[in-house]
């Protein structure tokens, strides 16, 4: 089998032809409808491989994917490809339909049909030279949504397969926990991986870390058959949560060669199942889907283009390469047989249409601005008027305007919600499947072991009560000063946050302890109270946050330095402003400014001097000159509640520190390691001696090379991390005093 695919792959690699379709002509040749050649007798051990081909396939689909890839694909790329796949979805089912086919071979054909080839289309840009063109680049992060989309229809389809008659409620409640497990998953997955990892990377081996990836990979596919998921999907999940890490480029270049292996053996299979008579027999639909699939992705793609607000010489291009299907129709055509769902006719059909929609897509590809051309010509001068006031110039991007202040509320409201919600039911979910055994295990009661896990639900949910309510953010602020009318909207979505949060406590204790825990109701309040004032719990919450944003931009961060901290001086603004009489006599504690906005005073310039790195117990006077620091977002909010703009004049903190007057009140930023300094160590900046021993604030900690700007005050300073701060002239002698070593 291997020697054929081996020679068939050096003859298609000589016509330049893609190479997944030689070995589709070498399974062919080695499969049981070609009785002239070597024929494969144990199918089932075929069977056993291609399984394994499809998940390491999965798993390095996922290597080379991850969130930041998929939010640096752009509004463009997301619309296109949704509109690609649910329009081709319905065109495929209707066609199936049209046919005569059965409702489960025509939802299968409309998943086959809207997931374009990134093997094929990658091979045809490399052969006409146009990789670097603004088209290819889109159709590039096009490819990236169409395969998240592929993995979610293939646990839909999967879903909708095995639930036979489960329709509505039934169904939605099955994707809905689905959904919850693959967030704790994801979640779960970024706080412990790359954390694992870490303390383990001296030991590191390629031998090591080929074990570990493959197992991974694997254990995740084990743990979704228990669950009743697709491996496939816990494949791509353990592949992209392997791709976040420094890790990724050793993992993939480590397990490459068993993809090919094993992918090949896949495409083997695939061309196994190829019988000619069959293909003969159904020469029509062969022909109508290959229509269908050329004529249908053409336009639905370019139309999604164009509704991005994309030109459509640019959109035609778009759409004139994603006209065909390839590995991912085989893939879904592979989930439909083994759930006994697919007719064995579509198999053969599928692999037909694909190589016909192989060959035409570099002339589909070359023709592309012959046919915008005719397009032009075609339509009437109005709809190309209209669509050219609609769209952007040829040569730009679309205008992707910042949202206003209500939509980036509601998505910041929407984000936190949901990520502190599913973590909240991720520990209930933990403790009712892992805990509880556990504890009947030891021989407890019932009463008490239930009494013990509610207990940890309620303990480990505290640290995230305070996050999930915390209402600081530059648009709700200017969301509730400016406009009196929304401020009944925004009091009502926060009641709804409280009632989530309640929600997600109660009910786990009340099926735990098989009560009506709706008197818990005030104690949550009380204990949301106390989280927000706890110190210990805001450091608890703010290490594990770090922890996971850390290990979530582990890959991106890995060159950063101590020296880096100093470039984000252009992300820090100073603005000064002009002390107002009804501040007069008022200190800077009452104001609040830094808890509030989490802006700073750094300075005050009066009548009696300037005052650098002022205390929190500094009187303000009419007309005195305020130095305030801090993002501009928050100094926005701050100026909304003042009635006056903060940002006109404002400076960078580099540009500010530039334009100093030499003196005792000078700023200076220095950069310490907190290793040289144990007194710091295991200490908040709030708890710690920074503020006032050495008269400067915390700007940023550089924690695993990555910054945290303008950190919280419960922030725990931790061996190993890096302290940018900014003081007076005073902290500047006691640090060169000291003697140790600095970074400034």
């Amino acid at each position: 089998m291997l020697l054929t695919a081996g020679l068939v792959a050096i003859v298609f690699g000589k016509l330049k032809q893609p190479i997944v379709l030689g070995y589709i002509l070498a399974g062919f040749l080695v499969g049981p409808h070609m009785p002239y050649f070597f024929t494969v007798a144990d199918m089932e051990s075929i069977d056993v491989w291609s399984e394994i081909g499809i998940i390491v396939l999965m798993f390095g689909l996922g290597l080379e994917f991850n969130l930041h890839k998929l939010l640096s694909t752009g509004r463009t790329a997301v619309i296109t490809a949704l509109t690609e796949v649910v329009g081709m979805l319905l065109i495929g089912y209707f066609t199936g339909q049209l046919m005569g086919w059965t409702a489960a071979d025509s939802l299968f054909l409309g998943g086959m049909l809207s997931m374009s080839s990134t093997t094929i289309i990658i091979k045809a840009f490399d052969d006409l030279n146009v990789k670097r063109e603004k088209f290819a680049q889109l159709v590039f992060g096009i490819l990236v949504i169409e395969d998240i989309a592929g993995i979610f229809m293939m646990v839909v389809l999967s879903t909708v397969s095995a639930s036979r008659g489960a329709v509505g409620p039934e169904l939605a409640l099955q994707l809905a926990q689905l959904v919850l497990y693959l967030a704790i998953w994801l979640i779960a997955g970024i706080f412990l991986l790359p954390t694992l990892l870490d303390k383990t990377s001296e030991h590191l081996s390629d031998e090591t870390l080929l074990l570990i990836s493959l197992g991974v990979c694997f254990g995740m596919v084990l743990l979704a058959e228990a669950l009743g998921f697709s491996s496939a999907l816990s494949a791509f999940l353990a592949g992209s949560l392997l791709a976040g890490t420094i890790h990724a480029e050793r993992a993939e270049h480590l397990t490459s060669s068993i993809k090919d292996l094993f992918g090949a053996v896949f495409f083997l299979s695939v061309g196994m199942l190829i019988d000619p008579q069959m293909i003969v027999a159904n020469v029509v639909p062969v022909l109508i889907i290959s229509l269908v699939t050329l004529v249908g992705k053409v336009v639905i793609s370019s139309l999604g283009v164009v509704l991005s607000g994309q030109g459509l010489r640019l959109a035609v291009r778009c759409g004139a390469s994603l006209g065909q299907i390839g590995e991912f129709a085989f893939i879904i055509a592979s989930l439909g047989m083994s759930l006994g769902v697919l007719s064995n006719q579509i198999y053969p059909i599928i692999v037909a249409v694909s190589v016909i929609t192989t060959l035409t897509t570099p002339a589909c590809i070359k023709s592309a601005d012959t046919i915008c051309d005719a397009l032009m010509k075609a339509l009437p001068a109005p709809l190309i008027e209209r669509l050219r006031s609609y769209t952007a110039d040829e040569n730009e991007d679309a205008d992707e305007s910042e949202p206003g202040e209500w939509a980036a509320y509601i998505k910041r409201f929407a984000s936190k919600t949901a990520l502190f919600g599913i973590i909240m039911l991720g520990i209930a979910f933990l403790s009712r499947s892992l805990l509880y055994p556990a504890l009947v295990q030891l021989n407890l009661n019932i009463p008490m072991r239930r009494l013990v896990c509610a207990a940890v639900v309620l303990l480990a949910d505290l640290p995230f009560i305070r996050p999930m309510m915390d209402l600081h953010s530059s648009e709700y602020t200017a969301l509730w000063v400016t406009d009196r009318k929304s401020r009944i909207a925004l009091i009502t979505l926060n009641a709804l946050r409280f009632a989530i949060v309640v929600l997600v406590i109660v009910l786990p204790i009340q099926q735990l302890l098989s009560f009506n825990a709706a008197w818990l109701v005030p104690a949550i309040a009380a204990l949301a109270f106390v989280s927000h004032k706890s110190g210990w719990l805001i450091s608890a919450y703010l290490k594990a946050e770090t922890r996971f944003v850390v290990n979530l931009n582990e890959r991106r961060v890995k060159n950063n330095t101590a020296d880096d901290l100093a470039k984000l001086a252009d992300d820090v603004h100073v603005a000064r402003i002009t002390c107002p009489p009804e501040l007069d006599g008022r200190r800077l504690m009452d104001l609040s400014w830094g808890r509030r906005f989490n802006v700073n005073a750094i300075k005050i310039e009066g009548h009696d001097g300037a005052v650098a790195m002022p205390v929190g117990s500094q009187l303000l006077h009419a007309g005195d000159r305020i130095s305030l620091l801090g993002k501009q977002d928050d100094l926005r909010s701050l100026g909304v509640e003042l009635g006056f703009s903060l940002m006109e004049g404002a400076n960078t903190l580099e540009g500010y520190l530039a334009a100093q007057q030499e003196g005792a009140e000078t700023l200076f930023t220095y950069t310490i390691p907190v290793s040289d300094y144990p007194d710091l160590q295991n200490k908040s900046i709030k708890g710690s001696s920074v503020r006032d021993h050495y008269n400067c604030m915390v700007l940023a900690v550089l924690r695993n090379k990555l910054p945290v700007l303008l950190p919280h005050v419960n922030m725990v300073l931790q061996d190993g991390d890096y302290v940018w701060m900014l003081g007076s002239q005073h902290m500047a002698e006691l640090l060169l005093m000291e003697d140790e070593p600095l970074l400034a």
